[in-house]
């Protein structure tokens, strides 16, 4: 592993006040593999063997039932899934695959839950990743209950363009059928919300989206901190 991986990873809030002793022993029992785009990394249903540390590239987690499919999050480096099937020493709840060339670091599930007995801050991290999780879960809830289709996919461009360097343009980085999943939408009405947004200022150019009224978006979208905010 590259110094700069290891010291991403670390920096992640779940292993940042770690023990090195601790940090050491999990990143040394990890596999860390180059996969190319659409690799399925783990089944829902399957037992969760290991923690995943997405290092470079884009995961997408994904659930189906009965012939239907969701995508439920993206993951982007430097982040993990799935803490809690991990602990809890039970199956995935979501299924996951790589969007583009990715790079991920798989931890020995028993190696992480060892260390919870053996360090109390990585303890205390793994408490509050968990906690942030939840946060999350409501928030997303929320953002689907209480807004139209036009009204999320206007917060997620505000938001993924302060992500990609505030510069007012957004690569999407997938396909269009990705981002309507994910944001609760079929095909055919993401293509309606880039529509009604299309009086915002909202231009669309294959996989790159211009904002060029950034003021009048936020209008439209009115962003709640109890909804988008990261905390």
């Amino acid at each position: 592993m590259r110094p700069e991986d290891a010291a991403a990873i670390r920096n992640l809030p779940l292993f940042r006040d770690a023990q090195e002793e601790t940090f050491g022993d999990l990143v040394r029992a990890g596999f860390l593999q180059r996969f190319p785009p659409g690799v399925v990394l783990i089944n829902e249903r399957d037992p969760a063997d290991f923690l995943h540390v997405v290092v470079e590239g884009l995961v997408e987690m994904f659930a189906t039932s009965e012939g239907r499919e969701t995508t439920i999050s993206i993951v982007r480096p430097v982040g993990t899934f799935i803490l809690a099937a991990v602990l809890n020493d039970q199956v995935y709840l979501q299924s996951a695959r790589t969007l583009e060339k990715s790079q991920v670091l798989m931890i020995p599930a028993e190696m992480v839950r060892a260390a919870l007995g053996t360090d109390p801050a990585f303890a205390r991290a793994v408490v509050t990743e968990l906690a942030r999780g939840y946060r999350r879960a409501i928030k997303e809830v929320k953002n689907q209950k209480l807004r139209s289709g036009a009204g999320r996919l206007a917060n997620w461009l505000l938001r993924e363009d302060v992500i990609q360097g505030a510069s007012g343009v957004v690569n999407l980085g997938f396909e269009k059928r990705v981002l309507s999943s994910l944001l609760g939408m079929t095909p055919e009405n993401l293509s309606r919300a880039f529509s009604t947004l299309r009086a915002r200022g909202v231009a669309v150019q294959g996989a790159q989206v211009r904002l060029t009224d950034r003021e009048g978006l936020v209008r439209f979208a009115r962003p709640d901190l109890l909804i988008d905010s990261d905390e």
